[in-house]
């Protein structure tokens, strides 16, 4: 059973900076995506950044320049570090680590973590 914990979520003032961790835990492919989300009240869940097995990163247009992904294969742990901080940035995020077979048209697995609040204030 694989699990993703978050962790580096809370409240900061506007300006200020934030790094989120997502390590998976159990038995997982190294070659995989790894991707974090977020969620803000009455909104819908959005990609914020991904970063592929390939190295292609991908960052919402929201977030360039001032947020940044990572990733550490050997322990399968992605990373996003938040600078410049806006109240606008306030939400649930969510890190995703998932596989899909291109060949197969399908997941191989898709996991989510539990979520971890971020509230910047003005």
């Amino acid at each position: 059973q694989v699990q993703l914990v978050e962790s580096g979520g809370g409240l900061v003032q506007a300006g200020g900076s934030l790094r989120l961790s997502c390590a998976a835990s159990g038995s997982i492919s190294s070659i995989n995506d790894m991707g974090w989300y977020r969620q803000a009240p009455g909104k819908e869940r959005e990609l914020v950044a991904s970063f592929s097995s390939g190295g292609n990163i991908n960052l919402a247009d929201s977030v360039k320049g001032r947020f940044t992904i990572s990733r550490d294969n050997a322990k399968n742990t992605v990373y996003l570090q938040m600078n410049s901080l806006k109240p606008e940035d306030t939400a649930v995020y969510y890190c995703r680590i998932w596989k899909y077979s291109s060949f197969f048209s399908r997941y191989e697995y898709d996991y989510w973590g539990q979520g971890t609040q971020v509230t910047v204030s003005s």
